[in-house]
């Protein structure tokens, strides 16, 4: 890889850095702990090993030394090294806290901000936890390569088995040391096949291994590795014998020795390998970025479900609310009761015969009378409108509640959100009130304008512009449906009266217009009512940070980082 593609791909890598790092996944969707995973494992993986080698091609080749618990790393790492720097010992898990040795001239190349920027640097006596890396300069090591000793992939210590995934993640090379007893484990396959399909390339030791069985054991690793692709993997075979200052004796660790210098000589083979291993971070990134996008798009989708039932359950109550007008609903009980005390009921169809004008008198004068009718009628429709629009609205918050709850992501939303969200606004019925009461005195409005010329404004003055507007209303509310008994008759009655008188009044074409800008009036302030209750729960939504453009933006850099690698 030369240097101008390599700045070309640390630029893609960084702005792929900077909008990973600003994902969030706020809902508990079923794929989030995935998400938040890969998330984190994508941005280890660029500032562990992607960005710093990008940065410096020709930085000293990090070799990682992984394996199995007891296959012996740490004793390995110092007998390459010929000086006791790494703990081992028959206590399980022995390595906590990873080793990385390098010769002194590489030194600058390993200090903090580099490769591994999360762990804390520690140059003189042992690194305590997972948060810390010991650094030992050694010449016994080329100035072209360091040696990591890591935790064990298979470690009883959740911690260990992280940061071992996340040490190999950053390797150039992968030093994979088992033992004749363990190299048929489950677990250490699922990383040799991990290190193959990425790319990094890997050699295996085969470690205390009883003597006389070198070849034995060898082949058949040999053949396994060849069944899973990994036929060209380098092996060295290690016997069990006497320790020599606590380390192995050279002889048993020269092939290796030799290998690692060849690598630290050879130029071109060491270049192939951090590009090789390079190549394939890029490539599981990719993988990783097109996976976050996608539980992304699962976030965002999770959020419009929840602007969905929030919508739809408060536009049902609207319709019900209309619905409930149509079908009589509000033209029942008191407002039967008071609209009779303005008209009366037995001989609303012998005055309707007897003349229009002997009715006007008397619906005139109930509208223009001291603590008059309409002042009763008017508090009577309010009253049992303000209470079905607010019993509507109040079930539209528990069905929205409910269905929140039903979900984790929505439960937890519920949980972090006020009280008060799990229930209409204290004043609702206030609020509820008033679009009653605006709702009325828009239709006096309404009168007013539809009495356009001097004939029409006379007779509506004949009545009275609130008359008119009274009338209005029971037009609007005088459905027959959901009402029974006597009920039925006085309602069909008020209908028929209102109708008659308005279409005296105003003329056949009038009245439904009037009547339809009533409905409608009435539908919008009970939208806008409703809407105000629904912004609540918006609010909730909106507050989270989901940019719907982001899994566009992970997909497009993510592909371009492909394509440059």
């Amino acid at each position: 890889m030369q240097d101008l593609a390599a700045r070309q791909l640390a630029v893609t890598a960084r702005s792929l850095r900077t909008t990973l790092a600003g994902v969030q996944f706020p809902f508990e969707t079923s794929d989030v702990g995935t998400a938040r995973s890969d998330t984190a494992g994508a941005l280890r993986q660029l500032d562990d090993h992607v960005l710093p080698r990008l940065d410096h091609l020709d930085a000293p080749a990090l070799v990682v030394v992984g394996g199995s618990t007891g296959s012996g790393k740490s004793l390995l790492v110092n007998s390459l090294l010929e000086m006791n720097v790494s703990r081992s010992g028959v206590l399980r898990p022995t390595t906590t806290s990873p080793l990385l040795a390098f010769h002194p001239a590489s030194e600058a190349w390993f200090q903090a901000g580099r490769i591994l920027p999360s762990l804390a640097r520690v140059t003189t006596g042992d690194a305590h936890g997972h948060s810390e890396i010991r650094l030992v300069s050694t010449e016994a090591i080329p100035t072209t390569v360091a040696l990591l000793d890591a935790p064990d992939i298979d470690s009883i210590s959740t911690e260990n088995r992280e940061l071992a995934a996340q040490l190999l993640d950053a390797a150039d090379l992968w030093v994979f040391v088992t033992t004749a007893a363990r190299y048929a484990d489950a677990v250490p396959w699922g990383f040799l096949t991990q290190a193959e399909r990425r790319g990094t390339p890997l050699v295996v030791v085969m470690n205390r291994v009883p003597v006389g069985y070198g070849d034995e054991v060898g082949e058949h690793l040999r053949a396994m590795l060849v069944s899973n692709g990994l036929g060209d993997v380098e092996i060295f075979v290690i016997e069990e014998q006497l320790l020599v200052d606590d380390r192995l004796p050279l002889a048993a660790v020269t092939q290796l020795r030799s290998w690692v210098d060849r690598l630290g000589s050879d130029h071109v083979a060491r270049a192939e390998a951090v590009r090789r291993s390079l190549t394939g971070a890029v490539a599981e990134l990719g993988e990783r970025t097109h996976r976050i996008a996608d539980s992304v798009d699962t976030q965002i989708g999770t959020a419009d479900l929840f602007r969905a039932v929030v919508v739809g359950n408060y536009d049902q109550a609207r319709r019900q609310v209309g619905d409930d007008i149509s079908q009589g609903a509000v033209l029942k009980g008191e407002v039967l009761s008071r609209w009779e005390e303005v008209i009366g009921t037995g001989e609303l169809m012998r005055q309707l015969r007897t003349g229009l004008g002997r009715l006007r008198d008397r619906v005139s004068g109930a509208f223009t009378g001291k603590r008059s009718g309409d002042e009763r009628l008017h508090g009577a429709i309010e009253h049992v409108a303000e209470t079905l629009i607010r019993t509507r609205g109040d079930k539209a918050v528990d069905d929205i509640v409910s269905a929140w709850k039903s979900q984790p992501a929505g439960a937890q939303l519920l949980a972090a959100a006020s009280p008060e969200l799990s229930r209409s606004a204290p004043d609702l019925a206030e609020r509820s009130g008033r679009v009653v009461r605006d709702w009325q005195a828009g239709l006096v409005e309404l009168v007013r304008e539809m009495g356009g010329d001097k004939r029409t404004t006379a007779r509506v003055l004949s009545l009275g512009v609130n008359g008119v507007a009274m009338v209005v209303m029971m037009v609007v509310f005088s459905h027959t449906g959901g009402l029974t008994g006597a009920e039925v008759a006085v309602a069909g009655g008020a209908g028929a009266v209102g109708h008659t008188l308005l279409e005296a009044l105003l003329g056949d074409q009038a009245i439904r217009t009037l009547a339809d800008k009533a409905r409608t009036g009435l539908d919008a302030l009970v939208s806008k009512l409703y809407d105000e209750e629904a912004a609540r729960f918006l609010a909730v939504l909106d507050a989270v940070p989901l940019p719907t453009e982001l899994p566009a933006e992970l997909r497009r850099l993510s592909t371009e980082l492909v394509g440059q690698a």
